[in-house]
């Protein structure tokens, strides 16, 4: 897929023009999960079990809150090519493609707070299809196994702030196949970086995390999970106004300094804070 085709259909889509309609409750009945759960195992009930009847449904309205301005984004308006669905979670939402078998956005509201509250909490380490999802769209753990890719957090497990939370963010949902170098280190160092700012921040910080897919980029297992070619971390101090963005590419690699709003729109296309106002950004 071309990259700016597809970054450009996609981001005259993502505006946040109000709450997308509910869509019912899940149509379909959550499939067993299976294969290996390094250690651990979790059923499907279990796993449905960890969000609440609101969170089962594929819409918004119980997460508008990770949205700034409560304004999520409208589905309506998202490519059908990307067969998207609306995820939440306790601590962040998620817009999903059946398509690529990933999220293309994840959102989170931090608060010095929250990070405060999540510091030291014990990860649960048990990776998880998600059961809301059906399973023609959907990755399972399978995929990822000798892939030598890991499953990247998009929501990072060192930003939930309570064991339910926790255990919600290792979900294959919140996951793209991420170089395993990169996710250890420089990606992780990002994901300290933004949290450092949060505690130092006076009020909300909206973080957005996404794949970014450029043409010739690969996929993995027998449900075709689309790879990343590039990463990228948006981050929007609503106090301040300000925002900044990490762009890097998905493989072993220094971190770059972050870029201003107006060098991330250009560069993926993607205009995630539409009618926000920006002040400035980090420099």
């Amino acid at each position: 897929m071309n990259l700016r085709r597809f970054a450009v259909g996609l981001s005259a889509l993502l505006l946040f023009s109000g709450v997308a309609d509910a869509r019912g409750l899940l149509s379909f009945i959550a499939q067993p999960i299976e294969h290996e759960l390094y250690g651990s195992s979790f059923s499907s009930g279990d796993a449905l079990a960890l969000y609440s009847k609101q969170q089962q449904q594929q819409t918004f309205d119980a997460c508008a809150g990770s949205f700034p301005a409560a304004r999520p984004f409208d589905l309506s308006k998202v490519q059908g090519s990307m067969r998207p669905l609306a995820l939440c979670s306790d601590s962040f939402a998620v817009l999903y493609s059946q398509t690529t078998k990933t999220p293309l956005v994840v959102v989170e509201r931090l608060t010095a707070s929250t990070i405060k509250s999540a510091k030291g909490g014990e990860r649960t380490n048990v990776f998880f299809p998600d059961p809301r999802i059906p399973k023609s769209g959907r990755a399972e753990l399978i995929d990822y196994k000798g892939s030598s890719f890991d499953r990247g957090h998009q929501a990072p497990a060192g930003d939930a702030a309570s064991p339910n939370a926790m255990a919600q963010s290792f979900s294959l949902s919140n996951m793209v196949p991420q170089d395993a170098s990169n996710n250890r280190t420089t990606w992780s160092k990002v994901e300290a970086d933004v949290r450092k700012f949060v505690l130092r921040a006076d009020g909300d910080v909206f973080v957005f995390t996404g794949p970014i897919f450029d043409d010739g980029h690969r996929t993995i297992g027998a449900s075709r999970v689309w790879v990343p070619t590039r990463l990228f971390k948006l981050v929007y101090d609503e106090k301040s106004q300000r925002a900044w963005a990490y762009i890097l590419p998905n493989a072993e690699t220094r971190i770059e300094r972050p870029v201003d709003y107006a060098a991330f729109v250009k560069q993926t296309g993607l205009h995630l804070l539409s009618n926000l106002p920006i002040s400035g950004s980090t420099r």
